[in-house]
Formats: C-alpha cells, structure tokens, sequence
C-alpha cells in the first residue's frame, strides 16, 4: 500500500472520532506564541521590577516558592499580588493602612500608660492590649513605617529625646532605639516610605526633625514650621507633611519629603484648634477633634492643590487630646479627654459624621496613634 503525505490543502474537516491511536511526539522547540508565563528568580519582585508583559505577568520565587502576579503595571510602581496565599504582596508604600490601626502609650489623671492597642481595620470592634512601650509615655508624637510602629519624645519621667519602636509584624513590646535632636512634647508626626518626622513641639518648638526606618540612628534637624506651635496635628501624603493648628493656630503648613527644608504655609483650618489629631488619605488630609468650642469638628483639605480646610463632619463626641489612626477607606481617632476609650470611625469616600465602632483597653488621653 502506498502512503501519500497528508498536507494542509488535503484536510478540510475531521471530526474527532475519527482520530484514533497516539500522536507522535512533537519537539516544544516548533511551538511558537506560547511561553510558561513566568519569571523564576531567587527573590520576590520589587515595585520597580517592570515586566514587559504588563498586567497578568506571573513571577515565581524558586526560594520559598511564592508565585507573584503584576495586578497594577505602573513603571517603577508595580503591584504585585501574592496569589500562592503567602504573606508580603509588593506595592508601593503608602501611609494608610489596609490591616489594623494602634494606639500606643498615654495618661489617665496624670499617670502614665505604657500600653500598646490593636484594633482591626477590616472589622469594627473593640482593641486588644499586644504589648507594651519600653516606658510609660504621654504627649508624644507617632509614626508608621511598612513594619513598625514608632513613639517619639513626649514625657516619661520628665521630657524626653527617646524614639520607641515597636513590631507590627508580631505582637510585642517596644525599645528605645534612639534620640531627637531635642526633648519636647505636643508635636506632630508624619511618614514617609523611607523616614519619620516630628515637627513642632512645646515650647516654642519649629524644628522638623527626620530619622531613618532602615537603620536605628538618632534623628536630625532637616528644617523649620512657617510657625512654631504645639498641640499641631500631621498628616502625610505620598510625597509631603503637614503640620496644622496648634496653640492659637489655624495654619496648615506643608514640607516636602524629597528634599529637607523648611515648611510653607499652605492654608488655614476652618478653626484655631489646638489638641487635635491627623488622619490621611491617598488624596486628602483631615484634622479632628481639638479644645476649642467645637471639638468634634472634622476638618478635610487637598494634598492635590494648597488650600483651606473645610468642616465636613463630626465625631460622635467632642474630644481633644485623642490619637489618630488612617485605613485606606477610613479615618479613626481613639481614646481622648477625658479618658473616653471610645473609637470613632469616618469614610473617606463621603463626607460625614463618624460613628462608635469599638473601645481601647483602657480609656486614656495623649496617646500616639499608628497604622498598618
């Protein structure tokens, strides 16, 4: 019998019944268009990893064998998704935090606290005592990095330089890992990806001072407030601090993260408020609470354009000396005068009042408040 060679032309239509037997085997090399999909390396990727193929680009690390898929392709701002059920998706930093907010620290009739609460993010509920500060603190500042929680100044047994850090990875007490450049109280606190600031401070304070997250080293002076105050709250967007109110204060003042210098004044808060506390979103900057006639006020400005701040809401009690913590779709304050414990909560997305959603441990005032 004689075999003839089958060719394109020939086959018109087959069905697959009439396919029996085994296909011979076919060399991966005649295959073209198709690809395993994934990158293999040693290490997770970073933001800056930028992948050519765009969103859906799968990286695996061949050390823990955590497999990575791009969800958001921004040049040197990657998302990558953890999609193995492992810990640690890349992102780029931001200040708000997706897992639990804390509140750190404080005093009740002039005694000082050294506790250390946690409470969730993703549900409303009461907070859990996860550890303690290396010393019982009031008055200080506060700031986030991407895997601790830090305490700055403030007073123990008299008032202090010490900065405190504190694991947000797991439960535990914190240390004293190094100094400001000077003792004071009733400052501000921002965040960066990179670095902490305290700015302002008793008494006649207008230092900014900055310390690093990557090493335990003591912080410098990298510049100067518009004006110098205390009582101030902070806040921080991805690329700026700002400082607002203060004792006989309503400015907002803004200094910028990239380079060290002195701040500007930017706006004015809706009212002179001293006492009060900062949240942040991706977008906007609130200040809430305070000692004045209307200490529940919530007062929102623009990081995207310098301007005043309006009154958008209230908090569910008036309230001054509170911490204030930042979610990504919320902003919460906790404790407060006059040893309230209660937790309020505020959307980002609509302006509004806030509501009661859970307790501290222990109602206090004076606390420094952190988030991840």
């Amino acid at each position: 019998m004689s075999r003839q060679k089958v060719d394109n032309d020939m086959i018109t239509g087959l069905a697959a019944s009439k396919l029996t037997g085994a296909m011979p085997a076919i060399s991966a090399a005649a295959l073209t268009g198709i690809g395993d999909g994934i990158t293999k390396s040693a290490s997770d990727p970073a933001t800056n990893t930028n992948p050519s193929d765009g969103v859906g680009a799968l990286w695996l690390n061949t050390t823990d064998s955590n497999l990575f898929a791009c969800t958001d392709a921004t040049t040197d701002s990657n998302v990558w998704y953890n999609v193995g059920g492992g810990d640690g998706d890349v992102q780029p930093w931001t200040f708000p935090g997706t897992i639990s907010g804390y509140s750190s620290g404080g005093q009740i009739s002039s005694s000082n606290y050294n506790i250390i609460d946690k409470f969730s993010f993703s549900s409303d509920g009461d907070a859990t005592d996860v550890g303690d500060l290396s010393t019982a603190t009031r008055q200080g500042s506060s700031n986030s990095s991407s895997t601790n929680g830090y305490n700055t100044g403030g007073v123990k047994a008299g008032i202090v330089v010490d900065i405190d850090k504190f694991s947000f990875i797991t439960d535990g007490n914190g240390t004293d890992i190094a100094d400001l450049t000077l003792a004071r109280r009733y400052m501000a606190g921002q965040s960066y990806e990179t670095h902490g600031y305290t700015s302002g401070g008793n008494a006649g304070v207008d230092v900014i001072d900055k310390f690093t997250f990557a090493a335990d080293n003591d912080a410098t002076d990298v510049g100067n407030l518009s004006v110098s105050r205390a009582y101030c709250g902070g806040q921080s967007s991805p690329t700026h601090g700002y400082t607002c109110g203060g004792v006989g204060s309503n400015v907002i003042d803004k200094f910028s993260f990239s380079s060290d210098g002195d701040a500007t004044d930017v706006g004015d808060l809706s009212i002179t408020m001293e006492h009060g506390v900062g949240q942040s979103s991706f977008t906007n900057g609130y200040n809430s609470g305070g000692k004045s006639s209307a200490a529940n006020v919530i007062n929102k400005f623009s990081f995207s354009s310098d301007n005043n701040a309006t009154d958008i809401g209230n908090l569910t009690v008036g309230r001054y000396s509170l911490a204030g913590q930042s979610s990504t779709v919320s902003g919460y304050t906790s404790g407060g005068y006059t040893t309230y414990n209660i937790i309020d909560k505020f959307s980002f997305s609509s302006d509004g009042d806030a509501t009661d959603v859970g307790n501290l441990t222990v109602g206090r005032e004076l606390s420094g408040g952190q988030q991840v």
